[in-house]
């Protein structure tokens, strides 16, 4: 009885995340998962097309989402609908530039280390607004101030790059927080232990689709 009201309390925090690891695909089977729903949207066969709420009651306890997603607040690029996945299926994390600082870097450590998410992708897209403002400098858009701290460091290492500087740039920034969040203590640990895998993706416009990234 004791045992059973801790665990009423415990959900009652609004948090309600998994007390017990579940049974997460790999890393590499949640990317085939993932990239499998951006097939079927490029395609116009998505099957989540109106994220009802329909099982919404079954995910009021808990959820267990298998990849984390840090993506651009763009209302161009929903990652629910980008991927199609439903209510439950992915732990977003968004803001301009889907920058890393230290409040999106707690979130998705909390969804690799509570949650047991076996796959972190970084998402960048096509004509990122945020990364174009910090190539022509910030006194352009003033009110990403805290932003552009974050994206500024990547860009340097891309310009010497051939071929369209923005796409370059944006892709870069992609690496840099691939590159980062693999550098982290916690996060290097469930790479190590756990076989997380942490990609960078490109979504472009023109056909809805998302590219991984090389490193």
């Amino acid at each position: 009885m004791r045992k059973l009201i801790y665990s009423s309390l415990f959900c009652l925090t609004s948090l309600c995340f998994a007390q017990e690891k579940s049974q997460q695909p790999t890393g590499e089977v949640a990317l085939q998962r993932l990239m499998a729903g951006n097939s079927r949207f490029t395609s116009g066969q998505s099957i989540h097309k109106n994220l009802g709420l329909e099982g919404l009651s079954e995910l009021k306890e808990g959820q267990e989402p298998f990849a984390v997603i840090i993506g651009c607040s763009d209302s161009r690029v929903p990652p629910e609908i980008v991927f199609d996945q439903g209510l439950g299926d992915i732990f977003v994390v968004r803001d301009a530039g889907n920058v890393i600082g230290p409040i999106e870097l707690d979130s998705v450590e909390f969804a690799v280390d509570k949650l047991h998410c076996p796959l972190v992708i970084v998402l960048g897209h096509e004509n990122c607004g945020a990364v174009k403002a910090t190539l022509l400098g910030q006194e352009n858009v003033p009110e990403l101030d805290n932003i552009y701290p974050l994206i500024a460091p990547a860009l340097k290492k891309c310009q010497a790059q051939k071929g369209d500087i923005l796409m370059n740039a944006i892709k870069c920034n992609v690496k840099e927080g691939v590159r980062y969040l693999k550098s982290t203590p916690l996060i290097a640990k469930h790479i190590a232990a756990n076989g997380l895998k942490v990609v960078g993706g490109y979504y472009d416009f023109d056909h809805g689709k998302v590219t991984i990234i090389p490193e």
